[in-house]
């Protein structure tokens, strides 16, 4: 064994370990392709998980117990594979790291597992703080888009993107990962959380507004008037909507004395249309 990885896997040690000692393998962690949730990691959240991971302990299942620590990863490197393209076209990319265990009476077994191919797929839990849509290029952490995740939109797949990974907390063997060439496990912290919610809060409370303004627009003018309105309205943001509700509001509260019904039949066609609330 080259001495300079006995080096680096002796800066998480007490002591200096042997060659005999230790026992070392690869594992791809990660890499740029579309997994099995239509996700992927963005090449600068490889270039971070690469530092991130340095000194991460892998467990089993992702089950944070002391009891499951069993390796630690002392080096990794983000590999370009010229030969192979992801399924959205881009060169592949795969972060490659180095992890070793101290050899010991209860983990030789996992070590021959290790070595016969049984114990051989992993994931990673990390936190990624935006999730871009691959079509608009909206951060859903921050705002909500219509297109979904596993459709096709103009001959491409609708994906999301990983980026701006904010912590690394470990790497697990596991059975079926999400990533096909490695697995991944995404967890996304509290405050992305939070974003989110707020987000769809957002647009729920939006969509209100312009429902408020077609109903107003139909007793101001009839359905030409509210047809008219909402196409306005499909595009404005949150304080334009609010300015046009109240606009509506005015004329509303003006001429609420001449305003007429259209006829019978149209009136009870717009009964499904505007509920008061």
């Amino acid at each position: 064994m080259d001495k300079s990885i006995l080096d680096k896997i002796n800066r998480f040690t007490r002591r200096k370990l042997g060659e005999d000692e230790v026992y070392v393998f690869d594992i791809v962690l990660c890499d740029n392709d579309i997994d099995r949730d239509c996700e992927r990691f963005s090449d600068g959240a490889l270039e971070t998980l690469k530092d991130s991971f340095i000194g991460k302990t892998g467990i089993f299942d992702h089950d944070a117990a002391a009891a499951n620590q069993n390796a630690r990863i002392f080096d990794a490197e983000l590999i370009t594979d010229s030969s192979r393209s992801t399924k959205n076209g881009e060169p592949y990319k795969y972060l490659k790291a180095s992890a070793y265990m101290v050899r010991t009476e209860n983990n030789k077994d996992l070590i021959a597992e290790i070595d016969g191919g049984i114990k051989k797929e992993v994931s990673i839990s990390c936190s990624a703080a935006k999730r871009i849509c691959s079509v608009c290029g909206n951060d859903k952490a921050v705002t909500s888009c219509d297109h979904v995740k596993g459709k096709t939109y103009g001959g491409k797949l609708c994906h999301t993107v990983l980026d701006d990974i904010t912590d690394a907390y470990e790497w697990s063997f596991v059975a079926v990962p999400a990533q096909v060439n490695a697995g991944v496990t995404k967890k996304y912290s509290e405050a992305d959380t939070v974003r989110a919610q707020a987000a769809a809060d957002v647009k729920a409370a939006d969509e209100e507004l312009r429902r408020d303004i077609r109903r107003l627009a139909y007793f101001a003018g009839g359905r030409e008037a509210a047809d008219i309105a909402s196409l306005s309205a499909a595009n404005l943001n949150t304080q334009q909507l609010i300015a046009m509700r109240k606009s509506f509001e005015a004329k509303c509260g003006k001429g609420r004395a001449e305003v007429q019904l259209e006829s019978t039949d149209k009136s009870e066609e717009s009964t499904s249309d505007f509920s008061m609330r």
